[in-house]
């Protein structure tokens, strides 16, 4: 190639050709030319436009490998809303919802569609070209993650014609992406995802798209939201408009079917809830949606949700494997929990190898017996639970299992007692010098909610505790780098970072240490109440059971357990021991950095994306606002997450405001 003109040519030509190569692969799957061309033809693209940077162009293919590290995301506002939908759980639910449909046009047509289980984005091209893509936030304001969507290889940077539109679309990991990222993580001794949805949404949410690029991301899109899709007309069918987007490049959603009659609509329902466990990526329901536009026009919208669409929501997926023991481990308050170690089953996203059984009583009403074919779903999709045994399957060898009667960590006899509810099947270690509870205390003193000692994980704990160089959390503040980089897979540099955070760690703040000492009942949101009405350590410790009913958040049961845990002479000493070493007893001032949320009172329930709750209830009281535990009429919002629970529900009776994190975060930033 001879000139300018030539070189740039051979650019353009490279990179349509990978792009076509790529459509082929990743959303077609019919590749025409080997895993072998392909790489040698986007490797001379690479080579090329490093040598030209003048030929640089943000629609290159070598643009989905990731880029610059970000400081943060912007806010987006989008211009065509991304509204939630109604959930229906039952089919008498559903067809309430098409009866409303059909008083307005009797010949409606419906389309059923798979709900995926992923993270909401919306993706605005101008000519033909992406220059934004955005998450679903509050279905107003989302955060940019251009960056980040650009490394999905499903999502076209360049539209086969230049037209000006806006799609929307659900970003999800598939479950092979899933399992790879999560051995990678056992391998180096990260903690694993979650769930597929989760670590799709975090790994949407990294500051460095190198790391998006990384996890193996996917997307569907699923609805047009406005703008050209064709040159010279609107379209009149949202069936059409998918067509239409396959045509423009967009990966558009799978195993869809119209249906006019609710026994058509339930038969495709039934279709793909058979074939949910064999997909290669996750889905939480089935979407019913009018088909024709204007008719979707003439229903319009609702308050927060559309009147021509809903969600089928399935039932907990629930699979069978064999429960090959029966353990219990010991907690940090020393009650004993029977966890069952099964053989691996998959279910809702992921492997599963064990499930909690919550205490002795469950096992003896379901009858669960070690050797049993066991039925396994997950609560809201995230936790693991044994419902109960095939009974049918037993041979005779089944065994029955019996809680230990001495504790399987320090040997001391246990203790049957009734729980903080009242309910029985309770079985604690009340020995005060347990390893298990001494290992699982300091766990809890370092945690991100509590004292947030960053480096200070279970494994190092045990490894300090082994080598005698701590005895409790106190012993925290008097190690030394030489001591901790003598310990096994330790060295001068991790030792020194272990250091430095436990001295941060002095100036937690009064909430966060009373978090940290565990005591029984009292959470994040107690303890900010304890340091705000007491403002000391001590004088927390000298409190009258009356004083301490009569706090928000603090109920008779767990203030009795606040005057137990300092009548205890050694836990007194801890708090001496602490304080020797300067950590910070009083509330210096207040942990408000703004008033934003003055006079709102948030209630938090379910598993968020991003976020503990610990820390967005840390982001709340900074705010300003008010973080309770329970519901009631004087509840401004409810932030809801995965497995959201009765507090939803009660939520929802009341008529509180219900949100999500993205909302949470977006309401904080407006007021800003």
């Amino acid at each position: 190639m001879d000139n300018k003109t030539d070189i740039k040519q051979y650019i353009e030509d490279l990179r349509r050709r990978v792009e076509y190569h790529a459509r082929r692969y990743y959303v077609l799957d019919d590749p025409e030319i080997s895993d072998f061309e392909y790489d040698a033809m986007f490797s001379e693209l690479q080579k090329l436009e490093a040598e030209h940077p003048e030929l640089d162009s943000p629609t290159s293919p070598t643009k989905r490998v990731g880029g610059a590290v970000l400081e943060g995301f912007e806010k987006v506002t989008h211009v065509y809303p991304l509204r939630s939908l109604t959930d229906a759980f039952s089919y008498d639910e559903l067809a309430a919802f098409t009866s409303r449909v059909r008083e307005v046009d009797a010949d409606a047509v419906f389309s059923v569609e798979p709900k995926i289980d992923g993270l909401s984005v919306s993706l605005s091209y101008v000519d033909g070209v992406l220059v934004t893509g955005a998450t679903r936030g509050n279905g107003v304001v989302g955060e940019d993650v251009t960056e980040n969507l650009r490394t999905v290889p499903t999502i076209p940077l360049r539209l086969t014609e230049p037209l000006t539109l806006t799609a929307r679309g659900e970003v999800y990991m598939p479950r092979e992406s899933f399992e790879r990222q999560n051995k990678e993580r056992e391998a180096l001794g990260k903690p694993l995802m979650a769930n597929p949805r989760n670590a799709a949404a975090g790994s949407l949410r990294q500051l460095d798209s190198k790391v998006a690029a990384s996890r193996g991301l996917d997307i569907f899109v699923f609805n047009f939201q406005g703008g050209s899709l064709y040159a010279d007309k609107a379209p009149e069918l949202h069936s059409e408009t998918l067509s239409r987007m396959e045509e423009l490049g967009f990966k558009v959603l799978p195993l869809r079917t119209l249906a006019r009659t609710d026994e058509e609509i339930i038969a495709h329902i039934e279709k793909i809830g058979e074939m949910r466990a064999s997909l290669s990526f996750d889905i939480d329901g089935v979407v019913i949606k009018v088909d024709s536009l204007s008719l979707r026009e003439t229903l319009g919208e609702g308050t927060t949700t559309p009147k021509w669409a809903v969600a089928y929501k399935f039932p907990p997926e629930r699979q069978t494997t064999k429960l090959l023991d029966i353990v219990a481990a010991v907690g940090r308050t020393g009650v004993l929990t029977p966890t069952a170690i099964l053989a691996p089953i998959r279910i809702a996203g992921s492997t599963v190898s064990r499930a909690t059984l919550h205490n002795i009583d469950i096992i003896r009403e379901r009858d669960i017996r070690v050797g049993d074919t066991v039925i396994i779903q997950k609560a809201g999709d995230i936790i693991p639970e044994v419902v109960g045994a095939v009974t049918e399957k037993r041979d005779g060898s089944e065994v029955v299992w019996r809680m230990p009667e001495t504790c399987p960590s320090c040997g001391e006899p246990l203790v049957d007692e009734d729980d903080e509810n009242g309910e029985s099947g309770t079985v604690r270690c009340i020995n005060s010098q347990c390893p298990a509870q001494r290992a699982r205390n300091i766990e809890h003193f370092a945690e991100r909610g509590a004292m947030d000692i960053d480096t200070l994980g279970p494994s190092l704990i045990a490894s300090l505790i082994d080598a005698g160089l701590i005895g409790d959390a106190a012993d925290l503040y008097s190690l030394d780098v030489d001591s901790v980089a003598s310990l096994e897979r330790m060295g001068k540099k991790s030792a020194q970072n272990l250091i430095d955070a436990v001295n941060a760690s002095k100036s937690a703040g009064l909430s966060r240490l009373i978090y940290a000492l565990g005591i029984r009942q009292v959470g994040s949101v107690a303890a900010y109440a304890l340091a705000e009405r007491f403002g000391s350590i001590d004088a927390l410790m000298a409190s009258t059971k009356e004083e301490l009913v009569d706090i928000p958040d603090v109920g008779e049961i767990t203030s009795s357990l606040i005057i137990d845990y300092f009548a205890e002479p050694k836990n007194r000493e801890l708090i001496e021991k602490l304080r020797a070493a300067g950590v910070v007893m009083e509330q210096t001032q207040s942990a408000r950095v703004s008033d934003t949320l003055d006079g709102l009172t948030f209630v938090l329930t379910g598993t968020l994306p991003t976020m503990t709750r610990d820390e967005a209830s840390e982001m709340i009281k900074a705010a300003g606002g008010k973080v309770s535990t329970s519901v009631s009429k004087k509840t401004s919002y409810v932030v809801a997450g995965d497995a959201a629970g009765s507090k939803l529900d009660r939520a929802n009776a009341l008529g509180v405001p219900v949100i999500d994190e993205d909302a949470l975060r977006e309401m904080i930033s407006q007021k800003q």
